[in-house]
């Protein structure tokens, strides 16, 4: 039912931000089968699949890519595609036979999807490397954690899934409509570095503007403004405040008690440490849930800090529906929504191979192929 409903994409398997691609586009509606190792992963034997929330809704063929036939398996599930997500390093989809070059030949209108952290090109493009690697390289790292202190990792989200699983996400589908008014495929060349930078761009604009400091927690956004910051409150829970504007500024002083006679402006800087001082104080005061009760739903710009436990039981995510239950598994709804085509959970996340011989009998192989290529341990 959902928008990319009609679409079939292969998704050659790997970690991090592939999958999160292959995810959205399968919740969105595409056909999403998934090529997986014939031997299982280590995550794989640690969690059962159900918990891998970015590898639900598609199907699973487990392919041995190092055997002799294997590539042409591959090749064959690819002439009936419209797209392929890879996350190998540079080289190595070409080594196993299955690289853009072969992939268009046999399937012209091949939207051959390429999700790496470095990109294809460039001095570091065959180097191993993680989010954290990526985001340091495009100053993102630096600029993230209070002044005084080292540089704070946040998770694995820019890097991975904002600069990569969702950049490629959005160069799948610009690839697919390009393909479908030319009637020819491309190279989607994603690299985590670019994504990050353009994630950056914001900042990168105001730095050239000589109103960004180069320096940790001394600016707006960054913990220097003691307006848009997080608090802890007496029950040792926290409060997030972003009251940048001055209507909400104003607010926030009314509303957390802190006296605004003859306070200076908002924007002199000589006066936030003590402002601080003042913010910190007032929120000892309440709990959380009672600052919610004063702040919550005002122009004050305010949010608790929650748990994963507690985000998806919050009054506002439950009216939208924001997180699904899929075999017993709380996890984040697709997004984002549409008026008609609403994008569902189509599945959990499948068991390597589950789907071997479905798919590979309805993409053409004949009986008697799939069971000579199962005796032969190419696919399983």
């Amino acid at each position: 039912m959902g928008p990319l409903a009609g679409l079939k994409i292969i998704e050659l398997a790997g970690i991090g931000p592939g999958p999160m691609t292959a995810m959205m586009l399968g919740d969105m509606g595409a056909d999403v089968v998934r090529i997986d190792r014939a031997r299982s992963g280590p995550m794989e034997r640690l969690v059962e699949p159900r918990y891998s929330v970015h590898g639900r809704s598609r199907r699973s063929v487990a392919v041995d890519l190092q055997k002799p036939g294997a590539a042409e398996v591959v090749l064959r599930l690819i002439e009936s595609a419209d797209g392929l997500v890879e996350p190998f390093r540079p080289g190595v989809a070409e080594r196993l036979g299955i690289g853009p070059e072969p992939g268009l030949a046999r399937n012209p209108k091949l939207v051959y999807g390429r999700m790496t952290g470095w990109g294809q090109d460039g001095p570091l493009a065959r180097a191993a490397g993680h989010d954290i690697n990526y985001i340091a390289l495009t100053g993102a790292l630096q600029a993230i954690g209070r002044a005084g202190e080292p540089p704070v990792p946040p998770l694995n989200l820019v890097g991975d899934f904002g600069g990569g699983g969702m950049l490629l996400a959005f160069g799948m589908v610009c690839g697919l409509l390009e393909a479908q008014r030319s009637g020819r495929g491309q190279v989607v060349d994603a690299a985590m570095v670019d994504g990050v930078a353009l994630l950056f761009g914001g900042i990168f604009g105001l730095h050239a503007a000589g109103v960004w400091a180069d320096r940790r927690g001394v600016n707006l956004l960054d913990s220097g403004a003691p307006f848009y910051d997080v608090y802890e409150t007496a029950d040792a829970k926290f409060v997030a405040i972003g009251s940048l504007e001055p209507q909400f500024y104003a607010l926030l002083l009314e509303k957390s008690g802190v006296a605004a006679d003859g306070l200076p402006a908002q924007h002199d800087r000589t006066w936030w440490p003590e402002l601080r001082k003042r913010l910190t104080a007032a929120f000892k005061t309440k709990t959380r849930d009672e600052w919610c009760r004063v702040m919550e739903g005002s122009d004050v710009c305010f949010a608790p800090v929650l748990t994963i436990a507690e985000a998806p039981q919050h009054p506002h995510a439950r009216a939208r529906e924001a997180y699904v239950e899929v075999e017993g598994v709380l996890q984040p709804a697709p997004a984002p929504r549409f008026s008609r085509t609403r994008p569902e959970v189509s599945s959990s996340a499948p068991a390597s191979g589950a789907h071997t011989e479905e798919v590979l009998t309805s993409s053409g192989f004949t009986p008697a192929e799939v069971k000579d290529l199962r005796e032969a341990g190419v696919v399983k």
